[in-house]
């Protein structure tokens, strides 16, 4: 090859865009309490033989598509941002949580998961799900438009599903979102037990009789699906029994649950890693970029290589909402300062925080 040949080769690959990574390029992240299993199991085995049935447990959505161009910038620096939900439809197997309003349903967990160049490190942004924010119009699942709306950021999804929630994210953040990845209680749960639980310790009890009905007395634990569902739904028995605390054991949650993928040895087991494959991809709905095993394999190539420490996790800086006490507003100033640091590729600053009303229910440190 001439060495003209070569250069062109390599101005060529230095302008491709971070939205088109090498599969042996990512190092990836795990997601979320909601779905960090579901893509993080998926990664370092060649299914082969098991593609095809694999591919037809995945579910996903054309927000591309739907989207179109109003939409931010697709910002090449090498970064990747994705948005994880967990949703919290009552209807088919999650009927045992509460009534189905009609087959509606809301986003009961929500994250912008931010990998820095590299792929090396992460910093995940819970929203809370009272967060009031300005919606922006939304077409619905019958075709019609929803008229833009000051209202709870969960129903971002109830009006417009997973296209209505990216619109969102990006609308508040001024960041294109990446990829979508969406578990439910069902697929949670069942996800949890094909890991064989999820050890950690609690330092107080955790009862919450009215809500998730976990019975947690203070010592050391190896969750089942059933009762880490009931961690991460818990709210009221926690701190001021606000969405803040719940999303802080959350946070410590995620926490454990990839030092159990790795500590298992997960990728070291064939047959484990197929069992908690098959289990991972009928639990998760994604965008059409990840719709496929092909596709899924290689954005999860990585995701063996970041590990816990390597996570930086922030909630949304908020105040309450004057007008309702249960509600939450963001802090103007500081938000911003999350979302500039996420789309410069910059670590969060510490003072983005630090006047937010996140900290001060101290659920965190319930759970270890």
């Amino acid at each position: 090859m001439s060495q003209d040949s070569r250069g062109r080769g390599r101005r060529a690959a230095a302008k491709r865009s971070r939205r088109k990574p090498t599969t042996k390029r990512r190092k990836a992240l795990t997601l979320t309490a909601w779905t960090a299993a579901g893509v993080v199991l998926l990664g370092g085995a060649g299914f082969g033989y098991f593609y095809v049935k694999y591919n037809s447990n995945l579910k996903s959505v054309d927000i591309d598509a739907a989207l179109g161009k109003d939409r931010p910038q697709n910002v090449d620096n090498g970064s990747m941002d994705i948005l994880v939900l967990g949703s919290d439809s009552r209807g088919g197997d999650n009927a045992q949580y509460g009534a189905d309003d009609g087959g509606s349903a809301r986003s009961d967990t929500a994250m912008v998961v931010h990998l820095y160049e590299g792929h090396k490190q992460a910093s995940i942004v819970s929203i809370p799900r009272d967060t009031m924010i300005n919606r922006p119009a939304c077409t619905t699942s019958g075709g019609k438009t929803a008229k833009a709306a000051f209202e709870q950021f969960n129903e971002a999804y109830t009006v417009g599903g997973a296209t209505c929630a990216v619109k969102t994210v990006e609308k508040i953040s001024g960041i294109r979102m990446d990829h979508y990845i969406e578990v439910d209680f069902t697929g949670f749960k069942k996800i949890v037990d094909s890991l064989g639980g999820v050890p950690l310790t609690t330092t107080k009890p955790i009862k919450d009789d009215k809500g998730s009905h976990l019975d947690l007395p203070a010592g050391t634990h190896k969750l089942n699906g059933e009762q880490s569902l009931g961690l991460v739904r818990t709210r009221k028995s926690v701190g001021v029994g606000s969405d803040l605390g719940r999303i802080q054991l959350q946070q410590a949650f995620i926490k454990a649950l990839i030092k159990q993928v790795k500590s298992i040895g997960v990728f070291d087991n064939p047959k484990r890693l197929l069992s908690v494959a098959d289990t991972a991809t009928k639990a998760i709905t994604t965008d059409k970029g990840l719709g496929d095993v092909k596709s899924l394999m290689g954005f999860a190539a990585g995701l063996q290589g970041l590990g816990a420490e390597s996570m930086h996790m922030v909630t949304l800086p908020v105040m309450d909402y004057p007008k309702d006490k249960d509600r939450v507003v963001p802090l103007e100033a500081e938000s911003k300062m999350v979302w500039d640091a996420l789309r410069g590729d910059q670590p969060i600053p510490a003072e983005a925080t630090q006047n937010s009303a996140n900290d001060r229910s101290g659920a965190g440190s319930i759970v270890q």
